[in-house]
């Protein structure tokens, strides 16, 4: 399995031009769902049904920066990039068992500016605890690609310069001293995205950054996802990983 190094190097060495837009799937946390006005949490049953699915049908879950190692090659064409925003907690209680039987890999978008607090960005949303460093720590440990977004969930469109520069290369320091590894991956918070927030992340030193709809913007750095609920069953996974094809226009920058 490629190193996070290995995967960001191989990521912004790309070839010039474009590529088909790789399938990302957008998860958040796994556990109780009953109490979701944001509809961003699954129950470890129907992930495990999801990535079962996949499995099935000849797909593989993986990081992003394995998945774009890949398409670097000029292969990951079998390969559905598998990302966890907000770091929360029940990622190592309920969705690392899952990735693990199901022979899966994920990339973990975490905010060191929040460790072991909670989604207090959220209004309506019921409180959920967050990852404390030594939970990140297990989560890179068993093989999970840990990216930043942001240090404490703010949209990026709408921060000062100072703030914009803590939330990207300041997010990024702290979790290369909390992991002893390279952060090669951002995602920008709320999904928000602009030529700004793109231009601070590539001078942050991030090989690659996830959006959710990037708009007129295109390249590595503003990877579109596709959102996966506790309602996606099989049949709406293949409707989505269809359409997501057809919609989204070919990344520029990747083979």
């Amino acid at each position: 399995m490629p190193s996070s190094v290995e995967s960001a190097r191989a990521a912004t060495s790309a070839a010039a031009g474009t590529g088909p837009v790789p399938w990302i799937a957008m998860y958040h946390s796994v556990g109780d769902c009953s109490d979701d006005p944001y509809r961003i949490t699954v129950t470890p049953d129907r992930l495990d049904r999801q990535l079962r699915w996949l499995r099935g049908q000849g797909l593989r879950g993986v990081s992003v920066g394995e998945l774009l190692a890949a398409r670097a090659r000029g292969g990951g064409r079998d390969l559905v990039g598998l990302t966890f925003d907000d770091g929360y907690a029940d990622f190592v209680a309920h969705a690392l068992p899952v990735l693990a039987r199901r022979e899966c890999t994920a990339t973990l978008f975490v905010l060191p500016g929040r460790l072991g607090g909670d989604n207090a960005w959220d209004p309506r949303g019921p409180r959920k605890p967050l990852l404390t460093a030594d939970g990140i720590r297990r989560a890179a440990a068993a093989g999970v690609e840990i990216g930043s977004h942001g240090l404490t969930h703010v949209d990026l469109t709408r921060a000062d310069d100072a703030r914009l520069a803590a939330e990207t290369a300041g997010s990024r320091a702290a979790l290369e001293e909390l992991t002893g590894t390279p952060v090669s991956g951002f995602c920008y918070p709320y999904g928000t995205v602009d030529r700004r927030a793109v231009d601070a992340v590539r001078r942050a030193g991030y090989g690659y950054a996830c959006a959710i709809d990037p708009g007129g913007l295109n390249g590595p750095h503003v990877l579109p996802r596709v959102h996966v609920g506790q309602n996606d069953t099989g049949v709406r996974l293949f409707l989505k990983y269809r359409l997501h094809r057809l919609r989204r226009r070919p990344v520029e920058g990747l083979r």
